[in-house]
Protein backbone atom coordinates (compact mmCIF):
# COMPACT_ATOMS: atom_id res chain seq x y z
CA UNK A 1 0.00 0.00 0.00
CA UNK A 2 1.58 4.04 -0.84
CA UNK A 3 0.90 5.85 2.10
CA UNK A 4 1.47 9.46 2.23
CA UNK A 5 2.23 10.55 5.98
CA UNK A 6 1.59 14.42 6.68
CA UNK A 7 3.58 15.84 9.75
CA UNK A 8 6.77 13.77 11.55
CA UNK A 9 6.23 14.72 14.66
CA UNK A 10 5.79 11.93 17.69
CA UNK A 11 2.83 9.95 16.58
CA UNK A 12 3.51 10.58 12.61
CA UNK A 13 6.75 9.07 13.52
CA UNK A 14 5.30 6.12 15.03
CA UNK A 15 2.52 5.15 12.37
CA UNK A 16 6.03 5.96 10.23
CA UNK A 17 7.76 2.78 11.92
CA UNK A 18 4.78 1.23 12.88
CA UNK A 19 3.68 0.96 8.78
CA UNK A 20 7.14 1.04 7.17
CA UNK A 21 7.57 -2.46 8.87
CA UNK A 22 5.03 -4.55 6.83
CA UNK A 23 5.80 -3.92 3.33
CA UNK A 24 4.28 -0.38 2.95
CA UNK A 25 5.51 2.43 0.39
CA UNK A 26 5.92 5.21 3.35
CA UNK A 27 6.63 9.11 2.59
CA UNK A 28 6.55 11.61 5.27
CA UNK A 29 6.37 15.29 4.92
CA UNK A 30 7.16 17.88 7.54
CA UNK A 31 8.91 21.17 7.23
CA UNK A 32 11.20 19.47 9.88
CA UNK A 33 14.71 19.25 7.76
CA UNK A 34 15.98 17.85 10.61
CA UNK A 35 13.61 15.78 11.80
CA UNK A 36 13.05 14.03 8.41
CA UNK A 37 16.68 13.14 7.91
CA UNK A 38 16.48 11.66 11.54
CA UNK A 39 13.14 9.47 10.49
CA UNK A 40 15.56 8.67 7.24
CA UNK A 41 17.80 6.94 9.35
CA UNK A 42 15.82 5.32 11.17
CA UNK A 43 13.75 3.53 8.87
CA UNK A 44 13.00 2.61 4.91
CA UNK A 45 11.16 5.70 4.32
CA UNK A 46 11.02 8.99 1.41
CA UNK A 47 10.31 12.08 2.84
CA UNK A 48 9.69 15.46 1.70
CA UNK A 49 10.55 18.76 2.63
CA UNK A 50 7.88 21.31 2.78
CA UNK A 51 4.44 22.38 3.84
CA UNK A 52 1.97 19.57 4.18
CA UNK A 53 -1.23 21.09 2.77
CA UNK A 54 0.61 22.72 -0.10
CA UNK A 55 -0.62 20.75 -3.70
CA UNK A 56 3.02 21.23 -4.95
CA UNK A 57 4.49 19.66 -1.82
CA UNK A 58 1.48 16.92 -2.11
CA UNK A 59 2.55 15.85 -5.85
CA UNK A 60 6.43 15.45 -4.62
CA UNK A 61 5.51 13.05 -1.79
CA UNK A 62 3.28 11.25 -4.56
CA UNK A 63 -0.23 12.25 -3.58
CA UNK A 64 -1.56 11.55 -7.31
CA UNK A 65 -1.28 7.40 -6.67
CA UNK A 66 -1.78 7.32 -3.46
CA UNK A 67 -3.95 4.85 -1.51
CA UNK A 68 -4.21 6.62 1.78
CA UNK A 69 -3.22 9.88 3.21
CA UNK A 70 -2.17 10.04 6.91
CA UNK A 71 -2.66 14.09 8.02
CA UNK A 72 -0.96 13.91 11.20
CA UNK A 73 0.37 17.46 11.48
CA UNK A 74 -0.16 19.64 15.03
CA UNK A 75 -2.46 22.07 13.23
CA UNK A 76 -6.25 20.87 13.10
CA UNK A 77 -6.63 23.21 10.12
CA UNK A 78 -3.62 22.21 8.01
CA UNK A 79 -5.23 18.54 8.59
CA UNK A 80 -8.56 19.18 7.42
CA UNK A 81 -7.36 21.33 4.25
CA UNK A 82 -4.94 18.12 3.29
CA UNK A 83 -7.85 15.62 3.35
CA UNK A 84 -9.91 18.28 1.43
CA UNK A 85 -6.99 18.58 -1.61
CA UNK A 86 -6.01 14.81 -1.57
CA UNK A 87 -10.16 14.40 -2.55
CA UNK A 88 -10.63 17.04 -4.56
CA UNK A 89 -7.43 17.17 -6.60
CA UNK A 90 -6.01 13.92 -6.24
CA UNK A 91 -9.20 11.42 -5.35
CA UNK A 92 -7.31 9.95 -2.80
CA UNK A 93 -9.06 7.05 -1.90
CA UNK A 94 -8.73 7.15 2.02
CA UNK A 95 -8.23 10.08 3.94
CA UNK A 96 -7.46 9.79 7.79
CA UNK A 97 -7.09 12.98 9.51
CA UNK A 98 -5.76 14.04 13.55
CA UNK A 99 -8.48 16.27 14.66
CA UNK A 100 -7.78 17.56 18.34
CA UNK A 101 -10.40 20.26 18.62
CA UNK A 102 -13.62 19.61 20.02
CA UNK A 103 -15.43 22.62 18.17
CA UNK A 104 -14.53 21.28 15.15
CA UNK A 105 -15.58 17.20 16.25
CA UNK A 106 -18.40 17.97 17.71
CA UNK A 107 -20.12 18.92 14.62
CA UNK A 108 -20.96 15.55 12.85
CA UNK A 109 -21.91 17.46 9.52
CA UNK A 110 -18.80 19.34 8.89
CA UNK A 111 -17.14 15.91 7.80
CA UNK A 112 -19.19 14.90 5.45
CA UNK A 113 -18.02 14.12 2.29
CA UNK A 114 -19.31 17.02 0.33
CA UNK A 115 -18.05 19.13 3.41
CA UNK A 116 -14.53 18.04 4.68
CA UNK A 117 -14.56 14.65 3.08
CA UNK A 118 -12.39 12.63 5.75
CA UNK A 119 -12.82 8.95 5.95
CA UNK A 120 -11.51 8.30 9.41
CA UNK A 121 -11.21 11.11 12.08
CA UNK A 122 -8.62 10.45 15.00
CA UNK A 123 -8.68 12.39 17.91
CA UNK A 124 -6.15 11.19 20.51
CA UNK A 125 -7.68 13.06 22.92
CA UNK A 126 -11.08 11.01 22.71
CA UNK A 127 -9.20 7.82 22.16
CA UNK A 128 -7.26 8.32 25.48
CA UNK A 129 -10.20 10.03 27.71
CA UNK A 130 -12.18 6.54 26.86
CA UNK A 131 -9.19 4.42 27.29
CA UNK A 132 -7.81 5.79 30.89
CA UNK A 133 -11.52 5.40 32.39
CA UNK A 134 -12.10 1.64 31.26
CA UNK A 135 -8.73 1.44 33.54
CA UNK A 136 -10.32 3.62 36.32
CA UNK A 137 -14.09 1.31 35.37
CA UNK A 138 -11.62 -2.53 36.27
CA UNK A 139 -9.42 -1.58 39.29
CA UNK A 140 -6.48 -3.91 38.46
CA UNK A 141 -6.30 -4.14 34.88
CA UNK A 142 -3.51 -2.78 32.87
CA UNK A 143 -5.10 -2.77 29.68
CA UNK A 144 -8.93 -2.94 28.34
CA UNK A 145 -9.76 -3.04 25.04
CA UNK A 146 -13.77 -3.02 23.43
CA UNK A 147 -14.63 -4.89 20.58
CA UNK A 148 -17.88 -5.36 18.97
CA UNK A 149 -19.08 -2.41 20.28
CA UNK A 150 -18.30 -3.04 23.66
CA UNK A 151 -20.21 -6.17 24.15
CA UNK A 152 -16.84 -8.33 24.71
CA UNK A 153 -13.45 -7.07 26.25
CA UNK A 154 -9.54 -8.45 25.99
CA UNK A 155 -8.27 -7.22 29.56
CA UNK A 156 -4.69 -7.89 30.50
CA UNK A 157 -3.93 -8.41 33.93
CA UNK A 158 -1.27 -9.43 36.59
CA UNK A 159 -1.87 -12.39 38.43
CA UNK A 160 -1.18 -11.90 42.16
CA UNK A 161 -1.12 -13.81 45.10
CA UNK A 162 -5.04 -14.42 46.31
CA UNK A 163 -6.23 -15.38 43.38
CA UNK A 164 -8.39 -18.23 42.74
CA UNK A 165 -6.83 -19.28 39.64
CA UNK A 166 -3.52 -18.84 40.66
CA UNK A 167 -1.58 -22.04 41.09
CA UNK A 168 -4.26 -23.78 39.30
CA UNK A 169 -4.87 -25.51 36.19
CA UNK A 170 -6.82 -23.42 33.96
CA UNK A 171 -9.64 -26.15 32.88
CA UNK A 172 -10.71 -24.79 36.60
CA UNK A 173 -11.86 -21.58 35.58
CA UNK A 174 -15.04 -22.81 34.28
CA UNK A 175 -15.75 -24.62 38.19
CA UNK A 176 -15.08 -21.03 39.79
CA UNK A 177 -17.53 -18.78 37.45
CA UNK A 178 -20.64 -18.07 38.36
CA UNK A 179 -23.35 -19.85 36.11
CA UNK A 180 -23.69 -18.86 32.82
CA UNK A 181 -20.51 -16.85 32.80
CA UNK A 182 -17.00 -17.96 30.89
CA UNK A 183 -13.85 -16.56 29.77
CA UNK A 184 -10.53 -17.39 27.23
CA UNK A 185 -7.26 -16.65 28.33
CA UNK A 186 -5.42 -15.31 25.25
CA UNK A 187 -2.10 -15.36 26.12
CA UNK A 188 0.13 -15.35 29.37
CA UNK A 189 3.49 -13.54 29.17
CA UNK A 190 5.93 -15.07 31.88
CA UNK A 191 9.13 -13.03 32.36
CA UNK A 192 8.38 -11.14 28.84
CA UNK A 193 8.07 -15.10 27.24
CA UNK A 194 5.06 -15.92 25.91
CA UNK A 195 3.04 -19.19 26.61
CA UNK A 196 0.11 -19.82 24.61
CA UNK A 197 -2.45 -21.29 27.27
CA UNK A 198 -3.50 -25.13 27.92
CA UNK A 199 -6.03 -26.51 29.97
CA UNK A 200 -3.26 -27.89 31.91
CA UNK A 201 -1.37 -24.38 31.99
CA UNK A 202 -0.37 -23.49 35.41
CA UNK A 203 -0.72 -19.58 36.02
CA UNK A 204 1.67 -18.21 38.76
CA UNK A 205 1.71 -14.86 40.60
CA UNK A 206 3.44 -11.88 38.33
CA UNK A 207 2.25 -13.49 35.20
CA UNK A 208 0.44 -10.84 32.52
CA UNK A 209 -2.13 -12.49 31.47
CA UNK A 210 -5.05 -11.78 28.64
CA UNK A 211 -8.37 -13.01 28.56
CA UNK A 212 -11.66 -12.35 26.60
CA UNK A 213 -14.83 -12.03 28.75
CA UNK A 214 -17.97 -10.55 27.67
CA UNK A 215 -18.37 -7.08 29.20
CA UNK A 216 -20.42 -7.86 31.74
CA UNK A 217 -18.42 -11.69 33.13
CA UNK A 218 -15.31 -8.98 33.86
CA UNK A 219 -15.02 -8.37 36.90
CA UNK A 220 -15.63 -12.35 37.89
CA UNK A 221 -12.79 -13.44 35.79
CA UNK A 222 -10.32 -10.99 37.51
CA UNK A 223 -11.12 -12.23 40.73
CA UNK A 224 -10.03 -15.07 39.59
CA UNK A 225 -7.07 -14.18 38.82
CA UNK A 226 -6.33 -11.46 42.19
CA UNK A 227 -7.88 -10.14 45.09
CA UNK A 228 -10.91 -7.57 44.53
CA UNK A 229 -9.79 -4.14 44.47
CA UNK A 230 -11.83 -1.60 46.75
CA UNK A 231 -14.43 -0.09 44.23
CA UNK A 232 -12.09 4.09 43.31
CA UNK A 233 -14.20 6.72 44.52
CA UNK A 234 -11.45 9.40 44.54
CA UNK A 235 -9.57 10.28 41.85
CA UNK A 236 -7.44 13.35 41.11
CA UNK A 237 -6.24 14.50 37.86
CA UNK A 238 -2.94 16.25 37.35
CA UNK A 239 -3.75 18.46 34.17
CA UNK A 240 -6.69 20.22 33.24
CA UNK A 241 -6.57 20.35 29.22
CA UNK A 242 -8.98 18.60 27.08
CA UNK A 243 -8.23 15.06 28.13
CA UNK A 244 -8.61 16.48 32.14
CA UNK A 245 -11.90 18.05 31.28
CA UNK A 246 -13.53 15.73 29.80
CA UNK A 247 -12.07 12.56 32.09
CA UNK A 248 -13.62 14.52 35.26
CA UNK A 249 -16.95 15.16 33.03
CA UNK A 250 -17.58 11.27 32.74
CA UNK A 251 -16.00 10.50 36.33
CA UNK A 252 -17.59 12.76 38.52
CA UNK A 253 -21.13 11.44 38.93
CA UNK A 254 -19.61 8.78 40.11
CA UNK A 255 -16.70 9.73 41.83
CA UNK A 256 -15.10 12.76 43.95
CA UNK A 257 -12.76 14.40 41.47
CA UNK A 258 -9.68 16.91 41.67
CA UNK A 259 -8.29 18.56 38.99
CA UNK A 260 -5.22 20.20 39.22
CA UNK A 261 -3.93 22.69 36.65
CA UNK A 262 -1.28 25.30 36.24
CA UNK A 263 -2.73 27.99 34.40
CA UNK A 264 -5.32 30.04 36.50
CA UNK A 265 -7.26 31.46 33.39
CA UNK A 266 -7.74 27.40 32.11
CA UNK A 267 -8.78 26.52 35.73
CA UNK A 268 -11.39 28.85 35.72
CA UNK A 269 -12.57 28.29 32.60
CA UNK A 270 -12.75 24.35 33.65
CA UNK A 271 -14.38 24.92 36.96
CA UNK A 272 -17.60 26.95 34.75
CA UNK A 273 -17.99 23.54 32.94
CA UNK A 274 -17.97 20.94 35.68
CA UNK A 275 -20.54 20.47 37.88
CA UNK A 276 -18.64 18.91 40.95
CA UNK A 277 -15.02 18.08 40.03
CA UNK A 278 -12.76 20.63 42.77
CA UNK A 279 -10.34 22.71 40.42
CA UNK A 280 -7.03 23.47 41.90
CA UNK A 281 -4.66 26.03 41.00
CA UNK A 282 -1.00 25.02 41.22
CA UNK A 283 1.76 22.64 40.15
CA UNK A 284 1.38 19.00 39.93
CA UNK A 285 4.76 18.74 40.78
CA UNK A 286 4.81 20.57 43.96
CA UNK A 287 5.00 17.99 46.79
CA UNK A 288 3.26 20.39 49.71
CA UNK A 289 0.34 20.86 46.81
CA UNK A 290 -0.07 17.38 46.69
CA UNK A 291 0.99 16.65 50.63
CA UNK A 292 -1.86 19.49 51.38
CA UNK A 293 -4.40 17.82 49.19
CA UNK A 294 -4.22 14.26 50.37
CA UNK A 295 -2.92 12.28 47.46
CA UNK A 296 -2.03 9.81 49.93
CA UNK A 297 -5.97 8.71 50.19
CA UNK A 298 -6.22 8.91 46.42
CA UNK A 299 -7.49 5.96 44.86
CA UNK A 300 -5.85 6.80 41.29
CA UNK A 301 -3.74 9.74 40.60
CA UNK A 302 -4.21 10.20 36.81
CA UNK A 303 -1.09 12.75 35.30
CA UNK A 304 -2.18 13.84 31.89
CA UNK A 305 0.14 17.19 31.29
CA UNK A 306 2.17 17.39 27.86
CA UNK A 307 5.71 17.57 29.36
CA UNK A 308 7.06 14.36 29.91
CA UNK A 309 9.09 14.99 32.78
CA UNK A 310 6.55 16.21 35.04
CA UNK A 311 4.43 13.65 34.67
CA UNK A 312 7.27 10.84 35.69
CA UNK A 313 7.95 13.42 38.85
CA UNK A 314 4.90 14.10 39.69
CA UNK A 315 3.67 10.21 39.53
CA UNK A 316 6.74 9.47 41.01
CA UNK A 317 5.80 11.72 44.21
CA UNK A 318 2.48 10.58 44.18
CA UNK A 319 3.19 6.82 44.74
CA UNK A 320 6.13 7.45 47.04
CA UNK A 321 3.45 9.58 49.26
CA UNK A 322 0.53 6.73 48.99
CA UNK A 323 -1.70 7.19 46.15
CA UNK A 324 -2.72 3.57 45.54
CA UNK A 325 -3.04 3.45 41.77
CA UNK A 326 -0.66 6.50 39.52
CA UNK A 327 -1.86 6.31 35.68
CA UNK A 328 0.76 8.69 33.72
CA UNK A 329 0.77 9.78 30.00
CA UNK A 330 4.20 9.49 28.36
CA UNK A 331 4.98 10.27 24.73
CA UNK A 332 8.41 8.91 24.78
CA UNK A 333 8.18 5.43 24.00
CA UNK A 334 11.87 5.14 25.87
CA UNK A 335 10.62 6.40 28.80
CA UNK A 336 7.21 3.96 28.95
CA UNK A 337 8.90 0.80 29.18
CA UNK A 338 11.20 2.79 31.99
CA UNK A 339 8.56 3.71 34.57
CA UNK A 340 6.60 0.50 34.09
CA UNK A 341 9.23 -1.24 35.28
CA UNK A 342 9.31 1.15 37.84
CA UNK A 343 6.85 2.44 40.70
CA UNK A 344 4.09 3.87 38.27
CA UNK A 345 1.41 1.39 37.82
CA UNK A 346 0.70 2.14 34.28
CA UNK A 347 2.28 4.28 31.29
CA UNK A 348 -0.06 5.17 28.89
CA UNK A 349 1.42 5.86 25.36
CA UNK A 350 -1.05 8.52 23.29
CA UNK A 351 0.97 7.07 20.59
CA UNK A 352 -0.08 3.20 20.53
CA UNK A 353 -3.60 3.95 21.31
CA UNK A 354 -3.65 6.55 18.41
CA UNK A 355 -2.14 3.22 16.07
CA UNK A 356 -4.47 1.07 17.06
CA UNK A 357 -7.37 3.55 15.72
CA UNK A 358 -5.61 3.31 12.30
CA UNK A 359 -4.72 -0.05 12.26
CA UNK A 360 -8.09 -0.92 11.25
CA UNK A 361 -8.32 1.16 7.90
CA UNK A 362 -5.06 -0.54 7.04
CA UNK A 363 -5.47 -3.67 7.11
CA UNK A 364 -6.74 -5.58 4.32
CA UNK A 365 -9.40 -8.67 4.57
CA UNK A 366 -12.38 -7.90 6.83
CA UNK A 367 -10.48 -6.40 9.64
CA UNK A 368 -12.81 -4.28 11.95
CA UNK A 369 -10.59 -3.26 14.89
CA UNK A 370 -7.08 -3.52 15.57
CA UNK A 371 -5.50 -2.89 18.98
CA UNK A 372 -1.65 -2.56 19.73
CA UNK A 373 -0.49 -4.48 22.29
CA UNK A 374 3.37 -5.30 24.21
CA UNK A 375 4.46 -2.05 22.64
CA UNK A 376 3.50 -3.10 19.13
CA UNK A 377 5.03 -6.31 18.78
CA UNK A 378 1.70 -7.95 18.76
CA UNK A 379 -1.97 -7.16 17.99
CA UNK A 380 -5.34 -7.67 19.23
CA UNK A 381 -7.56 -8.25 15.99
CA UNK A 382 -11.59 -7.93 15.34
CA UNK A 383 -12.80 -9.67 11.93
CA UNK A 384 -15.68 -9.76 10.43
CA UNK A 385 -16.79 -13.18 9.01
CA UNK A 386 -17.80 -13.05 5.33
CA UNK A 387 -19.02 -15.08 2.45
CA UNK A 388 -19.89 -19.14 2.66
CA UNK A 389 -18.03 -22.01 2.93
CA UNK A 390 -16.91 -21.85 -1.08
CA UNK A 391 -15.42 -18.29 -1.12
CA UNK A 392 -14.24 -17.83 2.43
CA UNK A 393 -11.67 -19.88 4.05
CA UNK A 394 -13.22 -19.71 7.83
CA UNK A 395 -17.13 -19.71 7.17
CA UNK A 396 -18.82 -23.24 7.57
CA UNK A 397 -15.42 -24.10 9.65
CA UNK A 398 -14.57 -25.37 13.01
CA UNK A 399 -11.47 -23.70 14.71
CA UNK A 400 -9.58 -26.75 14.39
CA UNK A 401 -10.11 -27.09 10.47
CA UNK A 402 -8.29 -23.17 10.23
CA UNK A 403 -5.02 -22.96 8.76
CA UNK A 404 -3.83 -19.71 11.79
CA UNK A 405 -0.04 -19.07 11.46
CA UNK A 406 2.00 -20.64 13.90
CA UNK A 407 1.11 -18.71 17.69
CA UNK A 408 -1.97 -17.01 16.11
CA UNK A 409 -5.14 -17.68 18.42
CA UNK A 410 -8.91 -17.10 18.31
CA UNK A 411 -10.23 -16.57 21.78
CA UNK A 412 -14.11 -15.58 21.19
CA UNK A 413 -16.79 -14.76 18.52
CA UNK A 414 -19.48 -12.37 19.10
CA UNK A 415 -22.40 -13.44 17.29
CA UNK A 416 -25.29 -11.03 17.67
CA UNK A 417 -25.64 -10.19 21.08
CA UNK A 418 -24.05 -13.08 21.87
CA UNK A 419 -20.40 -13.64 22.76
CA UNK A 420 -19.24 -16.84 22.61
CA UNK A 421 -15.97 -18.31 23.79
CA UNK A 422 -14.44 -20.70 21.35
CA UNK A 423 -13.44 -24.28 21.62
CA UNK A 424 -11.39 -26.68 19.11
CA UNK A 425 -14.87 -27.47 17.83
CA UNK A 426 -16.60 -24.12 17.14
CA UNK A 427 -17.96 -23.69 13.62
CA UNK A 428 -17.81 -19.81 12.34
CA UNK A 429 -20.70 -18.63 10.88
CA UNK A 430 -21.17 -15.77 8.32
CA UNK A 431 -21.65 -12.14 9.96
CA UNK A 432 -19.45 -13.59 13.05
CA UNK A 433 -16.98 -11.01 14.93
CA UNK A 434 -13.71 -13.45 15.39
CA UNK A 435 -11.51 -11.86 17.58
CA UNK A 436 -8.13 -12.92 17.39
CA UNK A 437 -4.72 -12.52 19.83
CA UNK A 438 -1.67 -12.08 17.30
CA UNK A 439 1.73 -12.60 19.36
CA UNK A 440 3.76 -11.56 16.45
CA UNK A 441 3.21 -8.70 13.87
CA UNK A 442 4.92 -10.67 10.91
CA UNK A 443 1.32 -12.70 11.14
CA UNK A 444 -0.63 -10.09 10.11
CA UNK A 445 -1.12 -10.49 6.22
CA UNK A 446 -1.41 -14.25 6.73
CA UNK A 447 -4.51 -13.12 9.12
CA UNK A 448 -5.41 -10.29 6.98
CA UNK A 449 -5.82 -13.24 3.66
CA UNK A 450 -7.55 -15.85 5.75
CA UNK A 451 -10.72 -13.34 6.26
CA UNK A 452 -10.42 -12.42 2.20
CA UNK A 453 -13.37 -13.42 0.31
CA UNK A 454 -12.36 -14.52 -2.65
CA UNK A 455 -13.83 -13.37 -6.31
CA UNK A 456 -16.45 -15.70 -6.10
CA UNK A 457 -18.49 -14.43 -3.38
CA UNK A 458 -20.86 -11.96 -4.81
Amino acid sequence: MKIVILGAGQVGSTVASALAHEDNDITVVDKDEQRLKELQNQMDIRSVLGYASYPKVMERAGIEDADLVIALTSSDEVNMVACQIAYTLYNVPTRVARVRAAAYTDQVKLFRREHTPIDVLISPELLLTQYISRLIEYPGALQVMDFADERAQLVAIRAEAGGLLVGQKLYTLRHHMPGGSDARLAAIYRHGELILPKGNTVIEENDMVYFLAARRDIPAVMKELRPMDSPIRRVMLAGGGNIGKNLARQLERDHHVKIIEKDPARAESIAEELSKTIVLVGDCTDANLLREEAVESTDVYCVITNDDESNILSSLQAKRMGARKVITIINRLSYVDLMESGAIDIAVSPQQITIGSLLAYIRRGSIERVHSLRRGAAEAIEAIALGDRRSSQVVGRSIEELNLPEGTTIVGIVRGEDVIIVHHDTVIEEHDHVVLFVPDKKQIHAVERLFQVSVTFI
